[in-house]
């Protein structure tokens, strides 16, 4: 399996960051890939894209300001799989790549693995005092079908949160 590319570019307003590559994503090199998983019906229904987008059709987040990244490049079934040396390195890895690119936003999707990724134990989803340069951050559910806590609804209702301040 390859590396899942980044879908990034100049302008962002928000850069959403994914813990790590399901296997599905790995396979087919898109982000979010799995049909369960409530991302790209967030994103429509927050209100941050006028349609639901196919996984296949993430390079079109662009035409809208936004892209995608991982805290962790390792595909694995399940985000528990990491360790939290492998979030910690990614966290690093994560701050150098958005002080390069510098989205107004970067939105992070689990708040535990924001937590490890930043040594930020405290944390909870919404907005975060850190920067990273002139970058705010902003903390989102992750949208996995394993997150039970959030519906769908809960869910978009979570990223149209940020929606509104972006």
């Amino acid at each position: 399996m390859q590396a899942l590319p980044d879908v990034i570019g100049p302008g962002l307003k928000v850069l959403f960051c994914g813990i790590n590559p399901g296997l599905m994503s790995a396979e087919t090199g898109h982000h979010f890939a799995r049909p369960g998983n409530r991302f790209w019906p967030a994103l429509q229904l927050s209100g941050f894209t006028p349609r639901q987008l196919k996984p296949a059709e993430q390079g079109e987040l662009l035409e809208y300001g936004l892209g995608i990244t991982n805290v962790v490049d390792k595909p694995s079934a399940r985000a528990d799989e990491l360790t939290r040396p492998e979030l910690v390195a990614g966290g690093e890895n994560l701050v150098a790549k958005v002080l390069e690119i510098q989205p107004e936003w970067l939105a992070v999707l689990g708040v535990t693995a924001y937590r490890d990724a930043f040594a930020d134990r405290t944390a909870a989803i919404g907005k975060q005092d850190r920067m990273i340069g002139a970058t705010r951050v902003w903390v989102l559910p992750n949208p996995s079908g394993l997150n039970a806590h959030y519906t769908l609804p809960k869910l978009a209702d979570a990223f149209a949160e940020l929606r509104r301040v972006s």
